[in-house]
C-alpha cells in the first residue's frame, strides 16, 4: 500500500478547524476534516497521531484513512499541474 503523506498549510488548518466546529455541514464532511488534521505531517502540527489512533478515537476503517489521504494528496497534485502549466503568468 502506497504511503500518502498529508502537509496541511496555516490556511488548510484554519478551515478545517473551523468547518468541524462551526455552523451546520455533513458528517462525513467533518469526518474527513478531523482524519486530515489528525494526519497532518506539517509545521503547524503539534502532535501527529497515527492512523490506529483515528481509527479507534473517530471508530472508523483503517481503509478510510488512507482513502482520505489519497484523496487530498491526489487532488492536490491536480491543483498544482493546473497551477503550473495551465496559467498564462
Amino acid at each position: 500500500m502506497k504511503k500518502y503523506i498529508v502537509t496541511l498549510t496555516k490556511d488548510e488548518r484554519e478551515t478545517l478547524s473551523a468547518l468541524t466546529s462551526k455552523g451546520k455541514h455533513k458528517s462525513q464532511k467533518i469526518l474527513n476534516a478531523l482524519i486530515l488534521l489528525g494526519c497532518d505531517e506539517g509545521e503547524y502540527q503539534i502532535k501527529r497521531s497515527t492512523n490506529e489512533e483515528i481509527s479507534l478515537i473517530l471508530n472508523i476503517s483503517m481503509r478510510k484513512i488512507d482513502r482520505v489521504k489519497e484523496r487530498f494528496v491526489s487532488e492536490a497534485k491536480k491543483r498544482c499541474k493546473t497551477i503550473s502549466y495551465g496559467s498564462d503568468l
